[in-house]
């Protein structure tokens, strides 16, 4: 603890010694400090705060879900502090008086990319800031810019979701389109092969598809026809049963001539024409395969009435034709026609299918033909209908975007008017400057007494030498040397004294400029 005061008192014999040297070296750098805290132009900064509302209400039904929201507002903060658009912002401002040329403009333009600041903050708000202090200006000219600049950008922000939208949008719809055409060609391609290779293999194969799908379609139907043509077996057996145990023809009970009576062909004639007219009323064309059935059969038909001769009943109990067995007979041609149309029909599936299985059979590329041309044609029209249904869901979102754009954006706080520099914090530095100042005088007179060896103190002498120290004698001062040493301190407290109130008046000289501005 001694050794520690002695050092303590050593310390302050060597600044005391060399008080003036630390004056004035507190002097110089407060000075020099002072002059280059000055020199810093102050820097006003403006913040204005936005509002980002979602719009929720179409939601993820048009394409509008939280990932796109996030990646628009990452493009417009890209985009607002783009080159082009700080361009705007220097010539929509006083910034254009501070330009006179094409590099000015780059100048200025890199300066505000370096004070501008967008952070996005909680509850969906974005806050633009910006600190601006161009020397040359006066800080009320700053201060009003800095507030411009960001009043400008808040208006770029959200002029910068409406356009970006519309103009995504249009880009998005103008390269489906493309896609779309391309596709459609593509599949009138794919779609005339596939109709030329089955006109070619396939014949009237029933079914629409691949080829598996056409031939599972056949058997199918071929299981269906078996069905029908068993019952319309079934049915033409029991006419036939029926009209086994049916009289031709009934004795006559009057004696008058009977009239004619039709015989079977013409009444299955007016049953054919029945059914046609039947036809039509439910709205069948004369193409539709019922109808051409039977228009075949009504044909046939004609041509066995044309030559019948009517059946007319002999006067006076002349037997005459049995109606109940002529309306069997209409009966059992029907079921005749019927059952000679499924066995047509199934004779034609079954050749067209023997005859596809015959040909892949004997060209087994037929058969890889046939996969390709299906698959080819199920992939383009897969593609197709998903690029139409990315083009609709394209259109809707674009007319939400355009009429309420993918975020709705509010100045909530608008652009505040700054009354106090936001940088440098001069009273601090000023105030630094002093303390630096005054550790570098103090230090400055204590490396100088280190320097130049000194013994202040009996103990250090004896430390020094390594001899004993008997005593030390005091320094005798007369009074006119006490009298110039109590000048001297006066000097040094009036230097001190001096040194504080340069510091007090440059702090109310900072204080006056700030109210200033205000």
């Amino acid at each position: 603890m001694g050794a520690l005061y002695d050092e303590l008192l050593i310390a302050l014999h060597l600044v005391w010694r060399r008080r003036w040297i630390a004056l004035g070296v507190a002097w110089a750098i407060c000075l020099a400090g002072w002059l280059v805290v000055a020199l810093i132009p102050n820097r006003y900064e403006s913040r204005a705060r936005l509002s980002i509302q979602a719009q929720s209400l179409l939601g993820g039904s048009v394409g509008i879900d939280d990932a796109r929201r996030q990646r628009d507002l990452d493009q417009i903060r890209q985009t607002l502090v783009s080159t082009v658009n700080l361009q705007k912002v220097v010539k929509s401002t006083d910034l254009n008086l501070t330009v006179a040329s094409d590099r000015d403009v780059a100048s200025r333009v890199e300066s505000l990319r370096q004070a501008i600041s967008i952070v996005a903050q909680q509850d969906n708000l974005v806050e633009i800031s910006a600190r601006w202090g161009a020397p040359g200006l006066s800080d009320s000219v700053n201060a009003k810019l800095a507030r411009a600049i960001v009043q400008r950008l808040a208006d770029l922000f959200i002029e910068q979701n409406l356009a970006d939208g519309r103009e995504e949008s249009s880009r998005t719809l103008a390269f489906l389109d493309a896609q779309l055409a391309e596709r459609s060609k593509q599949l009138s391609e794919a779609d005339a092969k596939r109709a030329t290779f089955e006109a070619q293999y396939l014949g009237a194969l029933p079914g629409t598809g691949s080829v598996a799908d056409r031939l599972d379609a056949a058997r199918a139907e071929l299981s269906r026809i078996d069905s029908d043509l068993a019952a319309a077996g079934s049915a033409l057996v029991a006419v036939n049963a029926q009209m086994a145990g049916t009289s031709p023809t009934v004795a006559g009970a009057g004696s008058a001539a009977a009239p004619a009576t039709a015989g079977p062909a013409r009444a299955r004639v007016a049953a054919l024409e029945s059914q046609i007219a039947e036809g039509r009323s439910r709205g069948w064309t004369d193409q539709h395969p019922d109808m051409v059935a039977l228009s075949v059969q009504l044909a046939q038909a004609r041509a066995a009435a044309g030559g019948e001769r009517l059946v007319t009943a002999a006067a006076g109990g002349a037997a005459s034709a049995n109606p109940l067995y002529l309306s069997l007979r209409s009966m059992q041609a029907d079921r005749q026609a019927a059952v000679a149309a499924l066995s047509a029909r199934k004779a034609q599936i079954r050749h067209d299918i023997d005859q596809y299985l015959e040909r892949t059979s004997a060209d087994p590329a037929v058969a890889a033909e046939a996969g390709r041309v299906s698959q080819d044609y199920a992939v383009l029209k897969d593609q197709y209908d998903k690029l139409l249904a990315e083009r609709e869901q394209a259109a809707l979102r674009g007319q939400a975007e355009t009429k309420a754009g993918p975020v709705r954006i509010a100045l909530i706080d608008p652009p505040s008017a700054p009354r106090l520099p936001a940088a440098p914090n001069r009273p601090l530095l000023l105030t630094a400057v002093l303390l630096l100042g005054v550790a570098g005088g103090v230090g400055a007179a204590y490396a100088l007494g280190r320097i130049r060896t000194t013994y202040p103190t009996a103990r250090r002498l004896e430390r020094a030498s390594g001899l004993t120290v008997i005593g030390a004698i005091g320094e005798a001062q007369t009074e006119a040397r006490r009298a110039i040493a109590a000048k001297q301190r006066r000097w040094l407290m009036g230097g001190g004294a001096a040194l504080a109130g340069a510091w007090a008046l440059l702090l109310v000289i900072e204080l006056v400029q700030r109210g200033m501005v205000a």
